[in-house]
């Protein structure tokens, strides 16, 4: 089973789509299919189908939905068997059962445990667990001090993201969560991605990406500092500056706070130092990384 939650819903059986059009069907198999392979509790699955205002019947009506989404399987087992026989495959083989295991069955992948349900991926491609192998990669990579490598691999892992996760989904208080946290994840990768390609010496290939993202993230004080120093290293120390008070701006008027101490010091560097002298981007001269807020 191949799983991409990293953008529209997609959940695939045999290369063939188990992914309902019906919501409330829709907002199980998202949970389902973000913890593949795990127990999901039955009460996260209510918690997500009716906010803390269940209906008498929200157990009998989930079942419903879990049957639902079987026979969703169970057709595309049906489908990949037939296409297995006629090309000779052994689709029990391919799904990875052992000899005489058999083939599996609906029951098989969306099984119910005490408690819960899991949606067993059989070995399958989940987008977030390969953008999670990459971005760790691409961490260590990082503090080993392999930019190339670590620029490389954050870039990878970022393409895995088509749109935001869920983002066909219509989502309650479970997935409204898991959302940003995967968000978050996105937005640290996307960080580190940045720095490596700035000690690379690309500061004018970030220019236009980081127009947009400091648009976009209006208070995000490290994305603003990135876009700083890649102003500054491209001889545009006036528009650096402005980037600095606009945000400033921006934090005061918004949350009442001032940018950060780290911040403030960049911006001081480069009001007082030449290009040259800012030698290790993202950090200030003091050591301090820039945070994000």
């Amino acid at each position: 089973m191949d799983i991409d939650v990293l953008g529209a819903l997609a959940v695939r059986e045999n290369g063939i789509s188990i992914t309902p059009t019906a919501p409330k069907p829709r907002q199980v198999l998202a949970l389902l299919a973000l913890h593949a392979d795990q127990v999901v509790p039955v009460s996260a699955l209510i918690e997500e189908l009716w906010a803390g205002e269940p209906p008498r019947s929200a157990r009998t009506t989930l079942q419903t939905y879990v049957l639902q989404l079987r026979a969703l399987i169970a057709t595309a087992l049906e489908r990949g068997a037939a296409e297995g026989a006629e090309g000779g495959r052994n689709p029990g083989a391919e799904a990875g059962a052992g000899p005489g295991a058999g083939v599996r069955t609906a029951k098989d992948i969306l099984v119910t445990l005490p408690g819960g349900y899991l949606l067993s991926s059989g070995g399958g491609v989940l987008d977030v667990r390969e953008f999670d192998r990459l971005a760790g990669s691409g961490y260590r990579a990082m503090d080993a001090g392999d930019f190339p490598a670590a620029a490389r691999l954050l870039r990878e892992a970022l393409a895995l993201w088509s749109g935001p996760a869920f983002a066909d989904v219509q989502s309650g208080v479970q997935l409204d969560m898991e959302a940003r946290r995967l968000e978050e994840t996105r937005l640290c990768a996307l960080d580190q991605r940045i720095e490596a390609d700035l000690r690379l010496g690309r500061h004018r290939e970030l220019l236009a990406e980081l127009t947009v993202l400091a648009s976009r993230y209006r208070t995000h004080e490290n994305l603003h500092g990135q876009f700083m120093l890649a102003l500054h290293r491209s001889g545009r120390r006036g528009e650096a500056l402005d980037v600095y008070q606009r945000l400033r701006g921006t934090l005061v008027r918004e949350l009442g706070l001032e940018p950060s101490v780290a911040l403030r010091r960049l911006q001081r560097s480069i009001l007082m130092a030449g290009p040259e002298s800012l030698s290790e981007p993202g950090v200030e001269p003091g050591g301090e990384r820039l945070v994000r807020v």
